[in-house]
């Protein structure tokens, strides 16, 4: 099973191969990067890692042992004890279970690394595979929104309670 890690500089070649592998995959069920974003990788990387070190977002990869992402799980817009909870999962790891064993240590570490009580979390309704992880890992649907055009829902979960 992949290791959840906290992102690093080092982890940028990995990171932009598995954006670039994904691509399209991505593209079927969340809105599509753009090229600007592969045209101005390492810039946005610095960026990423700032944002990091400013404790205002914690980015985290999945890893094989070979060192190949396979996943990204991320905690964006910390503040006041919650965070938004963002994940995708590369195509050849889908449906094995490892989106649902990634949010899950996310919650967890959200807990006992970074002191939140509470995630939220959107997907898009035409997403069944990202509302039954959120679902899995007791994430509650709480209202209807818009992702760019698309009908969506937004989740919490309250972390002070068991999954």
């Amino acid at each position: 099973m992949p290791r959840l890690q906290l992102l690093s500089f080092d982890h940028a070649p990995a990171l932009l191969a598995f954006e670039r592998e994904n691509r399209a995959y991505f593209a079927a069920s969340v809105p599509d990067r753009g090229d600007h974003y592969f045209a101005h990788f390492d810039e946005r990387h610095r960026a990423l890692m700032a944002e990091q070190e400013a404790g205002l977002c914690l980015f985290h990869v999945l890893v094989e042992d070979g060192g190949a992402v396979v996943g990204r799980v991320n905690l964006i817009d910390v503040a006041d004890g919650s965070a938004e909870l963002g994940y995708r999962i590369a195509e050849k790891a889908a449906g094995r279970g490892v989106a649902t064993a990634a949010v899950r240590e996310a919650c967890e570490l959200a807990v006992t690394e970074y002191g939140l009580t509470a995630l939220r979390a959107v997907t898009t309704l035409d997403n069944p595979g990202s509302r039954a992880v959120l679902a899995r890992t007791g994430f509650l649907p709480d209202g209807e929104i818009d992702l760019d055009g698309r009908p969506g829902l937004r989740f919490l979960r309250d972390l002070r309670t068991p999954a």
